[in-house]
C-alpha cells in the first residue's frame, strides 16, 4: 500500500515552531513581505539573512513531536512518502527518509544564480559567503512569489497514492493546495486538522483534531484494519 502524506504548519507548531498567519501577515513578528520575498531580498539582504538564521536556529532547538514519529515508524510497514510544505528539518529527525520539500529546506542555502547549487548550512549565513560560481548564497527556500520547482516530482507522488493522509495544513497555499485534485476519485483522503479545509471530492474522511491526536485517532483504524476498508 502506498501512503502519500500531505503535511502542513499543523504538525509542527505542535513542536513549539511559530508560523506564518494569513491573518496579520505576520511571521514572528515580521511582516513576511519584508523577509520572505524576491523585493524583500534586494532591498534588504541582511535582514533576510538575519531572518532566516534565527528561523534555523529556532527549528534546530525544536524537536520531532509524536506525530513526527508516528509517520517514520509507519514507513517500516508501509511504502510512505511524505510531502511537506514546511522547512523544517524534523520528518527527518523524528526518522522519515522518503521526504519532499515542496518549499525548501531551512538547513540549506543555494546560489542566488543556480538554484542546483545547494550546500548545507554550518555556521549563520552572511553576505559575502559565495558559491562556487561566485554568486551570493541565500536561503535555499522557495519564496513567496516564487515558483514551486518541486510541484511535479509531488504531483508524480500524490498520482500514485493508494491512500492520501493530509495533517496540518489548511490547503489554502497553492500550488501545494492543489495536490489533492490529482489523486484518482477512487483513493481515499483522510484529512487530520484542527480546522477541516473544504475538498471537493468523494471519500474525504476527516479527523478534526490536531496533528497528535488525529494521527492516534489514525493509529487506531490502522490497528483495527479499517485503512483497507476504506
Amino acid at each position: 500500500m502506498k501512503i502519500v502524506i500531505l503535511t502542513g504548519a499543523g504538525i509542527s507548531a505542535e513542536s513549539g515552531l511559530q508560523t506564518f498567519r494569513d491573518s496579520d501577515g505576520l511571521w514572528e513578528g515580521y511582516d513576511v513581505h519584508e523577509v520572505a520575498t524576491p523585493g524583500a531580498w534586494k532591498r534588504n539582504p541582511e535582514l533576510v539573512l538575519r531572518f532566516y538564521n534565527e528561523r534555523r536556529r529556532s527549528i534546530l532547538n525544536a524537536k520531532p513531536n509524536a506525530a513526527h514519529l508516528f509517520l517514520a515508524n509507519l514507513e517500516k510497514e508501509h511504502d510512505v512518502h511524505i510531502i511537506t510544505q514546511n522547512i523544517d528539518n524534523l520528518h527527518e529527525r523524528a526518522g522519515s527518509k522518503n521526504i519532499l520539500h515542496l518549499h525548501g529546506e531551512i538547513v540549506k542555502m543555494r546560489s542566488t544564480k543556480n538554484s542546483h547549487l545547494v550546500y548545507p548550512i554550518l555556521e549563520d549565513m552572511k553576505l559575502g559567503d559565495l558559491a562556487e560560481d561566485g554568486a551570493q548564497l541565500r536561503p535555499a527556500i522557495v519564496w513567496f512569489e516564487e515558483a514551486v520547482p518541486m510541484i511535479e516530482p509531488a504531483i508524480e507522488i500524490v498520482s500514485k497514492a493508494d491512500i492520501l493522509i493530509v495533517v496540518g495544513t489548511s490547503l489554502v497555499v497553492y500550488p501545494a493546495a492543489s495536490l489533492v485534485h490529482y489523486v484518482s476519485d477512487k483513493v481515499p483522503v483522510i484529512v487530520l486538522d484542527k480546522r477541516i479545509p473544504v475538498i471537493k471530492r468523494n471519500k474525504v474522511y476527516p479527523i478534526e483534531r490536531s496533528a497528535t491526536q488525529g494521527l492516534n485517532e489514525l493509529s487506531e483504524l490502522i490497528s483495527q484494519g479499517v485503512m483497507g476498508q476504506l
